[in-house]
């Protein structure tokens, strides 16, 4: 959930340190810091709070200078939030800074053992008890060689290999020592490391986006790799083999492409390229000839296709509602039974899988830890894993034994807009597949391909009523609670709804299906709690206006999200937004459009910080 920027070349290291952070700030962070090696000497700035309020006005004013160096943005685990806490840490001789990403979970015992021989302790972290062990591990090899003739120049690497067989945890962590000027050492278990290839000059980093501006030239770390990195050269083992599978890849996305442009948030900007996201997401997969979709990456043939029983989608978060309309589309247009799980409990239940289930596992980033660990649990069973994820070389798009990329482009926005619609368009297509080698016939597959090749023109007019939205939430913006209602399709989407203005506006906001208000829930409605009513013309529009009369009954305002052409929505809603006409499982599609817009405003209103929400990160590489 931190992230990670390191350098080495003839460059001064600062400059580039800084711009890396800054690049990774959307990852949540509550401080940050940098390690260069300067004359000879580790130069540790560090510092509580935003980048541009803390380590950027720090190396101003104590400004650093050298061509080796490395930086973090923590987000608290152990300690609390502290210019102590704070990363880089140093080990006991203050030789040796580390930065780390992940949880040290025998800290405490590795902590009282260092501390019984002498070592003391400047903060309450599990990363200075880890640079404190590679440093007593580094000095142990110092004197192994002692009286050796010449300098080993991999005792650093070394040292950090017998440190991490003594942890019990997660990593991703650089190190660097002042005996070694021209070395960073890196490696990761269970938290995103790359080195990006230049020319004189290399990188590591937890994030494609922190050094895209510099190389599009990468290798992917996996479990248990540890790497040697110079200016000139780089080196890879494997903690368990000893040998690693070091394979260089292209980034997909520019460094124009991470950048906010002119827009005011990288959210709102995220939000405006939907239509091109559906796009992406659609390209090359439409088959009308065959009345079906098409994929490169499943690495299931048609029979392996067909023998699937049943599907179990893991996922967590956003991803999980996408997940849920999901269920409904495989079932409905497959006849598959589906079963859609949060990622973290399905690894800590015995659920029963038969023979023939199939795992789908939904990430945006490809790291997130409880979804990269379903994926192994289902694998350790001996089940197929397939994936959607957005970032090429990520960790579950290696591991898994098929997938789909979104090809949606990065998403800086820490509140997730077009990896949710991207997954949704993707999650279409792939339930169409199914349906067409069971009983889904050419006509009706045809009719939503159409439907689908429509969306992107749609979801641009959506974004026309920005302006209407905008109003909208500025009148809304000052509830202190707020009910999102829908039903069928269009039931995940509310919880979306729901937890998009949760996350960037603070406002409580609660996702139900509309029927279920009866069973509870409606105690808490009245003249100052607003509803979002998800009510488009579908199959269960009767139903739904039921439940939104019960609502209206009880003085609630309501905010309808209705078709166009309805006459009589606008007679019982306070205020409506109008979707385009469209096929009922299109509804999820185009209604998430006003939801993020109006979460997106409202949480402007209020002053929020919408690209780095407090509390939250980009990706969640801890459990």
């Amino acid at each position: 959930m931190c992230g990670i920027i390191g350098y080495v070349g003839i460059k001064s290291a600062s400059p580039i340190l800084l711009e890396g952070l800054r690049r990774l700030e959307y990852r949540g962070y509550d401080s940050a810091g940098v390690a260069v090696l300067q004359n000879g000497d580790l130069q540790i700035r560090k510092r509580k709070g935003k980048i541009d309020e803390g380590i950027a006005l720090l190396l101003k004013t104590q400004p650093v200078s050298g061509p080796l160096g490395i930086g973090h943005t923590r987000w608290a685990t152990h300690g609390v939030p502290s210019d102590e806490n704070s990363h880089p840490h140093l080990d006991q001789a203050e030789k040796i800074a580390v930065v780390h990403n992940g949880v040290i979970e025998n800290y405490e015992a590795l902590r009282q053992k260092l501390v019984r021989s002498g070592h003391k302790f400047k903060s309450g972290t599990d990363t200075e008890v880890l640079a404190h062990l590679i440093g007593e591990r580094y000095a142990r090899r110092s004197l192994e060689r002692n009286g050796l003739n010449g300098e080993r120049t991999d005792d650093l690497t070394q040292a950090v290999c017998d440190a991490l067989r003594e942890v019990i945890g997660t990593y991703g962590l650089a190190v660097i020592s002042a005996d070694q000027p021209d070395t960073i050492v890196g490696a990761r278990r269970g938290s995103p490391l790359i080195i990006g290839i230049g020319e004189g000059e290399n990188f590591l980093a937890s994030d494609a986006n922190a050094i895209v501006a510099h190389t599009k030239k990468v290798v992917y770390l996996s479990d248990y790799d540890v790497a040697t990195v110079t200016k000139d050269h780089f080196e890879v083992i494997n903690l368990g083999t000893d040998t690693a599978n070091v394979q260089i890849s292209k980034l997909e996305f520019a460094s124009q492409d991470a950048e906010r442009g002119k827009h005011a948030h990288f959210m709102l900007k995220e939000i405006n390229e939907q239509p091109q996201t559906v796009l992406n997401a659609l390209r090359g997969r439409l088959d009308f000839e065959g009345a079906t979709t098409k994929f490169g990456g499943l690495n299931m043939n048609t029979s392996e296709l067909r023998s699937i029983e049943r599907i179990v989608i893991a996922a967590s978060g956003t991803s999980w509602h996408a997940a849920l309309v999901g269920e409904y589309l495989i079932e409905e247009l497959a006849q598959l039974p589906v079963e859609v799980e949060f990622a973290h409990e399905f690894c800590y239940r015995n659920a029963p899988l038969q023979r023939d289930t199939v795992l789908l596992v939904l990430s945006q980033s490809g790291e997130t830890a409880d979804t990269l660990a379903a994926l192994r649990e289902a694998k350790r069973r001996g089940h197929r894993a397939l994936a959607i994820i957005n970032v090429v070389g990520s960790t579950i798009a290696r591991e898994a034994d098929g997938g789909i990329y979104m090809h949606a482009g990065p998403e800086i926005g820490v509140a997730s807009t077009k990896a949710f619609v991207s997954t949704l368009t993707i999650l279409t297509l792939l339930a169409i597949h199914l349906g067409r080698m069971r009983m889904l016939s050419a006509k009706r597959a045809l009719e939503i391909l159409r439907a689908l090749e429509n969306a992107p023109g749609q979801i641009e007019q959506l974004l026309g009523q920005n302006d209407r939205i905008k109003r909208l939430a500025k009148k809304y913006a000052k509830a202190n609670d707020f009910f999102f209602l829908g039903r069928g399709y269009n039931f995940p989407i509310a919880l979306e709804g729901a937890l998009k203005l949760k996350e960037i506006s603070y406002i409580h906001a609660e996702g139900y299906s509309a029927a279920e208000m009866k069973h509870g829930p409606i105690a808490l409605i009245d003249e100052k709690t607003p509803t979002v009513f998800l009510v488009p013309q579908d199959s269960m529009y009767d139903k739904t206006m039921a439940n939104l009369a019960m609502i209206r009954a009880r003085k609630g305002p309501i905010i309808a999200i209705a078709t166009e052409g309805d006459k009589q929505i606008a007679k019982v809603a306070d205020d409506v937004i109008y979707l385009p006409a469209a096929l009922e499982l299109i509804y999820p599609l185009l209604a998430t459009i006003p939801l993020q817009l109006f979460a997106y405003h409202i949480a402007v209103t209020r002053g929020c910080d919408v690209d780095k929400p407090r509390n939250l990160a980009k990706s969640v590489t801890v459990e």
